[in-house]
This record gives C-alpha cells, structure tokens and sequence, in this order.
C-alpha cells in the first residue's frame, strides 16, 4: 500500500507539475525490472537532483517504504543466522557507538562545531544515520538548521559509502559475513548498509541487515543517556522504532510456519524492490545548495567520524 501511495503520488495527485511526476513514476516502475541495482536507483536519484527534477510530496514517503522493505525482506532470513550475526556484532557495536560518540564530542570542540550538530553528527555515525538524528534531536531540542545540517552530512557520506565499499570490499577480498559487519558499524543508515550489502552478496546483505537492525536498539540507551546529560526539568519523547520489531516477527514467523516459503519469497523480492525506489528517492532529495550550506566544518566531523570507524572496525573485523 505505501509503495503504491507513492507511485500514485508521483502520477500526479499531488501539487507539483505533472512535467516533474512522469520521470519519477518511471523510475520506480525500472525499479522493478531485473536490471536495477541499489547502485543505479542511487545515482539515477542523485542525476535526478543535480538536473533539478524535484517532486516534493513522494518524498514523505521515502522513510515508509524503506521501514516496510526492510520488514519484508525479513521474510526471507534464517533465524539462526539472524542470531548468530546478533551475537557475532554485539562487542564491535558497543565498543564503536562508545568510541565514536566520545570521539564526536571532542572533535566538536576541537573543530569549534555546535554542541547540538556534534551529538546529531556523532549519533548518526555511531548507530543508524537519519534515524538516531531523528531520535536524539528532541531530546537535544535543536534547532531545524541543526538538524538539517547534520542529516545532509550523514546522506552524502551514506551516498559515497554505497559505491566506495563495496568496491573496498572486492579489493581487499573480504568475506561475505566480513563485508556484511563491516558495513553495518561503519555506514551511518540503514538504507545504504542494505544497498551495499545486496550489491557485495546475499549472505553480505542478510548479515549487513541483521547486524545493523540489531545495532538500531542502541537508540534507546543512547536517547536515555543524552537525555540524562541535557535534562532541564521536563519529560522528553524517545522515538522507538517500531519497524524493527516488526522486522524481527516476519524473521519469526517465516521460520515457525515454513510451509509458506514460496510466499515468503516473493514479499522478500517485494522487500528488496522497494528497498530500491527509496534509494532512488534519497538520492533525488540531496540537494546540492543545502551540502554548501552545511559548513567545511560539519563535514569534517563527519568524515573524521566515518573514517574511524571504518577503519577500526575492518581492523578489529580481520585482526
């Protein structure tokens, strides 16, 4: 049903011009055809916004169909390996949120960032992109252009990361289960950890989701400890995303009632399809105004962050 409100959406029921609609609708109907890749529907969004082709209103759909792809895609795991990966990511996962975040705060100061886009930047590397952004800035009470900032920094690394580490992963010949860890600690969202791990393998791409579905949990302590650090008096929402769980009963469920595999595989392949029309839509929503305005040094951070932990982590990983 999302899926489709969205393809309504880009027909024409919306505000914009119906000469913006049609090369949207088009996209997402390619996203369905075997040749399209997380690669392509990423870079064809971000070709999508460098042209200036815009259409506002799809993209409030974006994170909807992400959450249901990812759900979906659950149907079609192993619950033992689904356990497995949980076990096998745990100390990496809290020994880079605690270094990553530590290290954000300092180099905040260091590089004289906001207090608030230091936290947003550094929750977003250490756990899951837009989603701890999301979570944490409430809690924080930081301003729109404290968030936007951030969010943009995590979106442009998460577009590179899509296409440099799988390529980083094929040259230093890591394994499928290797690739798959090492993707979900060292890329920000979620979106981008699943792009890159369907591009690499199937085995990389169920470990790369598990493990970083898993490492999404960590919003919560993480919301309950930077509420503790900023509390002033009065009650703060956490953001719980419920997806996840949602994600983890498809897992369970496939692997209790396995006599309706065949099913189960096509909401996977539904999964995996839609995961491509939010790519495609992430990419067409970065625009290239807001990256400038985002400030030399917030990006700094960030990629000071993402190196960190990209490299300390494919170290641990093989060593």
């Amino acid at each position: 049903m999302i899926v489709l409100k969205a393809v309504k959406s880009s027909i024409g029921f919306g505000n914009q011009s119906k000469y913006f609609n049609w090369p949207y609708l088009t996209i997402v109907c390619l996203c369905f055809m075997p040749f399209m890749s997380p690669a392509i529907a990423l870079c064809v969004g971000l070709m999508f916004s460098f042209l200036g082709i815009k259409h506002e209103s799809i993209h409030c759909y974006t994170s909807k169909i992400l959450q249901a792809s990812i759900v979906l895609m659950g149907f079609g795991m192993s619950l033992t390996a689904v356990i497995s990966a949980s076990k096998n990511g745990f100390l990496e996962t809290a020994i880079s949120v605690t270094v990553v975040m530590l290290l954000g705060i300092f180099l905040g100061k260091l590089l004289k960032v906001e207090k608030n886009i230091s936290l947003l930047i550094a929750c977003g590397t250490a756990i899951c992109g837009g989603s701890a952004i999301a979570a944490v800035a409430p809690i924080l009470n930081s301003k729109n252009y404290q968030n936007s900032f951030a969010l943009i920094v995590v979106f442009v690394l998460n577009a590179i990361a899509l296409l440099l580490f799988p390529f980083l992963g094929h040259q230093l010949g890591l394994s499928q289960e290797t690739f798959g860890n090492w993707a979900a600690i060292a890329i920000h969202d979620t979106s981008s950890v699943v792009g890159a791990g369907a591009i690499y393998g199937e085995k990389a791409l169920q470990v790369a989701t598990t493990v970083k579905l898993i490492r999404a949990l960590w919003i919560i302590p993480l919301s309950l400890i930077v509420a503790f650090m900023n509390r002033s008096g009065e009650k703060k929402s956490i953001h719980f995303p419920w997806f996840i769980l949602l994600f983890v009963l498809a897992i369970v469920f496939a692997n209790i009632f396995p006599t309706y595999q065949a099913s189960y595989e096509h909401f996977s392949w539904l999964g995996k399809r839609g995961m491509l029309i939010a790519l495609f839509l992430i990419g067409s929503n970065i625009s290239v105004g807001e990256i400038r305005k985002s400030g030399v040094k917030s990006f700094a951070l960030g990629i000071i962050l993402w190196g960190v932990i990209a490299v300390g982590s494919l170290f641990f990983l093989i060593y």
